[in-house]
């Protein structure tokens, strides 16, 4: 049968493509959580049980949501719609694009304040570099931001305004240019910072902390952790890789696509533990601090290190570029949607999706101050939507396109649309997608929800 096509651009090139994914996977989380995780968590032990878990996890979800994206040609609900009338089943599939556009959505309302921190951090950088900071000045500056709404809401805004300029341009005009700059910008800053902190001290210690194995914490709670920072580092379900794939020619290979971006993602996470923390070894800070590590501990050690200043600015450079690049995975998939349904023009559906994550954006910026204390369960209206958006949506959404894609979709449609290199390598991912994903992901999901 037959599937109806959409009328976006596509995709001017597989390189373009890459760098769009990659930069949508690449998030704030993956350059300061994942190092931090790997160094609890066994080093190089944990690192290999977190590749298993990509390769077993990770990258069939990846790779059916491509495909959906691709066969279905259009934004997630409509893409799933497609695929699932074609295949003769129900069209109620298309609730699983909805779950991934909603996920977008939410997190994206919270994901904007935290890049909003990291743009004003920038600004701080060029201004000041951080001059005379101390623990306590750090500490101090930080609760300053938080309590401060009005300024947390005007770099929310900037923020905002680039993401929404870049997809306002379209795919090739904004997408496009954007990210084939930013990306390889992103991976420059990477570089020169991880040279620059082998003559500047630490990096012994960073090695360490990031690849000596230690098999003896990999425990079950260890695995528990892995599934979860594979699932959600590579960025499934969360329609921003389905609308990519929409835009992705034929001519592309959907499985060797997925590995590039899944080893680019993972080298980016190695080499910011390669920035950060030869930085806080080499100042006797403390490496487990979490998100502190980037808004209260860094500044203390560019304030101390030889070359802060500039160090600061390409570092929270650097920041500002993976989050942008996520933000505008999230808000594409939501602008698409809106073109698909509603009819709108990319202009329009640009300003009405940026338009409304603005205007929420309030809501999660007060929530660190005048509405902090204003809870439902115990959780802030921050907490509730991460716990909803990534507990919730995130893993039952990737169950639920995988069991689609492996159980309701044919053999055929699947050998046709991926073109594997081998019939070994289709079958290998068959058998995952079918058989291994949905009972990990529903452990994921289960213990997510059971917290």
């Amino acid at each position: 049968m037959a599937l109806a096509g959409g009328s976006h651009e596509n995709w001017s090139s597989r390189w373009a493509f890459l760098m769009a994914s990659v930069g949508f996977a690449v998030g704030l989380g993956n350059i300061w959580r994942f190092p931090y995780v790997a160094g609890e968590n066994g080093g190089s032990a944990f690192v290999l049980v977190y590749l298993a878990c990509v390769f077993g996890i990770g990258v069939p979800i990846l790779i059916a949501e491509l495909f959906v994206g691709r066969r279905g040609k259009m934004s997630p609900p409509l893409a799933m719609r497609n695929v699932a009338t074609a295949e003769g089943r129900h069209k109620g599939w298309q609730l699983v694009g909805h779950m991934g556009l909603l996920a977008a959505f939410t997190i994206e309302i919270v994901y904007a304040v935290v890049v909003g921190w990291v743009l004003w951090y920038l600004f701080k950088a060029i201004s000041t570099g951080f001059d005379g900071y101390d623990s306590v000045i750090a500490e101090a500056e930080f609760g300053a931001v938080l309590a401060d709404p009005t300024g947390m809401l005007f770099w929310t805004l900037i923020g905002l305004a680039i993401t929404g300029y870049i997809i306002y341009s379209g795919v090739q005009g904004g997408i496009e240019k954007a990210v084939t700059i930013l990306m390889p910008v992103l991976f420059g800053l990477l570089a020169v910072l991880a040279i620059y902190n082998v003559f500047a001290g630490g990096m012994t210690k960073a090695l360490v902390w990031l690849f000596e194995p230690d098999f003896s914490r990999i425990k079950p709670e260890v695995f528990l952790i892995a599934v979860g920072q594979a699932f959600f580092s590579i960025g499934v379900a969360m329609g921003g890789m389905m609308t990519f794939g929409a835009y992705l020619p034929k001519t592309v290979s959907i499985p060797g696509s997925v590995l590039i971006i899944v080893i680019a993602d993972t080298v980016v996470a190695l080499l910011a533990g390669l920035v950060i923390f030869p930085a806080v070894f080499n100042n006797g800070l403390d490496p487990a601090a979490g998100a502190g590590l980037i808004f209260q501990t860094l500044p203390v050690a560019f304030a101390q290190m030889p070359g802060g200043y500039g160090f600061s600015i390409a570092f929270f450079l650097l920041l500002s570029v993976a989050g942008i690049t996520s933000m505008v995975g999230l808000v594409e998939c939501v602008t698409a949607w809106m073109e698909d349904h509603h009819g709108f023009a990319r202009h329009k559906s640009a300003l009405i999706v940026v338009g409304s994550v603005a205007v929420l954006s309030v809501v999660s910026a007060l929530s660190y101050n005048v509405l902090a204390d204003f809870k439902i369960a115990d959780l802030t209206i921050n907490d509730l939507m991460d716990f909803f958006s990534n507990q919730v949506l995130l893993p039952l959404g990737g169950l639920l396109i995988a069991v689609f894609v492996g159980w309701f979709v044919s053999r055929d449609a699947s050998v046709e649309e991926l073109e594997f290199s081998s019939p070994l390598l289709f079958k290998l991912w068959h058998v995952l997608v079918r058989y291994v994903v949905p009972p990990a992901v529903a452990v994921i999901f289960y213990f997510g929800v059971s917290e």
